[in-house]
């Protein structure tokens, strides 16, 4: 059984998803639909790209990832499925294979489905619901369009390193309100090597000298910073809301210093 996750900006309460896991069931209803995210804010990729590539790699090889935000290309845009890391993503060329991180797909391939070249204003349901399921069929990418080399690669924002200091930037709200950053736990052990530090948030108003293993170390109320499970250095409040509070957004950077020597 394959496996196709769904990921939009479309909001729950609206009939565009309805109509896609209808589209999906009637097409191919061996498959497995999986909801990933239908809260991205409209045509936000980033945000789009950090919840799943925080999500695939705990998939199965072969889960096929319809990506539907911001998919309507432009005009004479592409309409892009590619191969990474043993999975499918299927997704517009608007940047976000080069969004998700990691090493470049194997495979990228411009897409040529029944319903092109009119696919009309709902490629998610027109296009993707057909690939998908001739993917999910046995099909090789391959066959479903042609090679391409020339695609939108843009890539994730990143911390930067200079002598004893990391800068970095909340790059994600999550539904507590933590306030997630780019500064991974390679980078800060690797910069510091166990060396006493202090993370300013937002410039000098805030600021830590310690991390926590736990949420619970910290009394309730009190502001505190955690490696998360995507091994992402956090901002957060215990039982509190740190991104409204601090008034954090993705917009907001941090800086960590570690003493000399």
């Amino acid at each position: 059984m394959h496996i196709i996750t769904l990921t939009s900006d479309w909001n729950e309460n609206d009939y565009y998803l309805a109509s896609l896991k209808g589209k999906l069931l009637s097409t191919c209803p061996k498959a497995q639909n999986i909801d990933i995210n239908h809260q991205v804010k409209p045509f936000n990729m980033a945000q789009a790209a950090f919840v799943v590539r925080n999500s695939y790699p705990h998939f199965p090889d072969n889960t096929i990832h319809i990506i539907a935000v911001n998919t309507e290309p432009e005009i004479n845009g592409q309409i892009l499925g590619a191969r990474k890391d043993r999975q499918y993503f299927l997704c517009a060329d608007n940047g976000i294979l080069g969004l998700l991180g990691g090493a470049e797909p194997e495979l990228v391939v411009r897409l040529h489905g029944k319903s092109l070249p009119n696919p009309g204003s709902f490629i998610s349901m027109s296009l993707f619901t057909e690939i998908a399921c001739a993917l999910a069929e046995g099909k090789p990418l391959l066959e479903l369009g042609e090679a391409v080399e020339d695609y939108n690669r843009q890539t994730p924002l990143r911390a930067t390193i200079e002598e004893n200091t990391i800068s970095g930037s909340v790059i994600h709200i999550d539904s507590y309100q933590n306030a997630i950053t780019n500064v991974s736990r390679e980078l800060f052990d690797r910069v510091g090597r166990g060396r006493p530090f202090t993370i300013y948030v937002s410039s000098k108003h805030y600021k830590l000298d310690r991390i926590n293993m736990r949420y619970n170390e910290t009394g309730p109320g009190d502001l505190l910073a955690i490696f998360n499970s995507a091994g992402l250095l956090e901002i957060a409040i215990r039982n509190g809301n740190a991104a409204g509070l601090l008034k954090l957004t993705t917009d907001s950077t941090l800086r960590v210093e570690f003493k000399e020597g």
